[in-house]
């Protein structure tokens, strides 16, 4: 059955906007679990601009649902995830001046480096995700390091439909449905699981979650907005019902 991963970074945004102590990201992973989320994601971020090391430590520690932690691939951040030991350590690239992750990780170019990382996080017993555009070039170098799960890059289509007239028919989101469709199977053909995720919101998910055999979708900034709104535990309840409508629809 597809699952629901809420990243709730952007709770942290907001507490960092006046470096104080509310709202806690670990009070919103708490409502995010009591929605329906199947686990809570967080991008520790080199510059620290939201979620804080402590906020990590306390995810691991007091969340009942599994832990995936976004991280650059670097030293620092691969000894984090040792000590913490999340469910899922997921390989982003990472820039000082990006607003958020601006397009997937290039494996084809960084094999070595990267399949180094991933054989130290499964030694330690943690599964490894990549996060990658849906290129099949990038899908073959992902088996090839020893990832067992690529979340592929959904933003693309995202703005497709967001700047096309929101038409889920138009042929610029058909074609990139078409290429997560296709980078998904490769994926699934290759023995890794198919995830997926990034500008994934109320109005575009639903095609997404009828790609076949997507596993997981990985979505925060849509539902913490809808949080403010609604309580964090209504806006995790509504997306996971949309996405479960979606599923079914391949399904059937």
């Amino acid at each position: 059955m597809i699952e629901l991963g809420v990243n709730i970074d952007h709770v942290a945004t907001v507490r960092q906007a006046r470096r104080t102590y509310e709202p806690d990201p670990v009070w919103a992973a708490v409502e995010a679990h009591l929605g329906g989320a199947d686990g809570i994601t967080v991008h520790l971020r080199e510059d620290r601009r939201h979620i804080q090391d402590a906020d990590v430590r306390r995810l691991r520690e007091l969340t009942h649902i599994k832990l995936n932690l976004e991280m650059a691939a670097t030293d620092e951040m691969v000894g984090i995830a040792l000590q913490l030991r999340p469910e899922m350590a997921m390989l982003v690239p990472e820039g000082r001046h990006e607003i958020t992750t601006e397009g997937g990780l290039d494996i084809v170019s960084q094999a070595g480096r990267l399949a180094q990382v991933v054989s130290t996080l499964a030694d330690a017993g943690i599964v490894t995700s990549v996060f990658i555009d849906a290129e099949l070039r990038q899908v073959e170098a992902a088996a090839r390091i020893g990832a067992r799960v690529c979340e592929l890059h959904t933003g693309p289509y995202a703005h497709a439909l967001h700047s096309q007239g929101r038409d889920a028919q138009g042929a610029a989101v058909l074609a990139e449905l078409a290429r997560l469709r296709e980078a998904g199977e490769a994926v699934r053909a290759l023995g890794m699981r198919f995830n997926a995720g990034h500008a994934l919101n109320y109005f575009n998910v639903q095609p997404v979650a009828a790609l076949p055999g997507v596993r997981e979708l990985h979505i925060g900034h849509a539902i913490v907005s809808r949080a403010l709104f609604t309580g964090m535990r209504e806006a995790v309840r509504e997306m996971k019902r949309l996405i479960r409508e979606g599923a079914a629809e391949y399904a059937a």
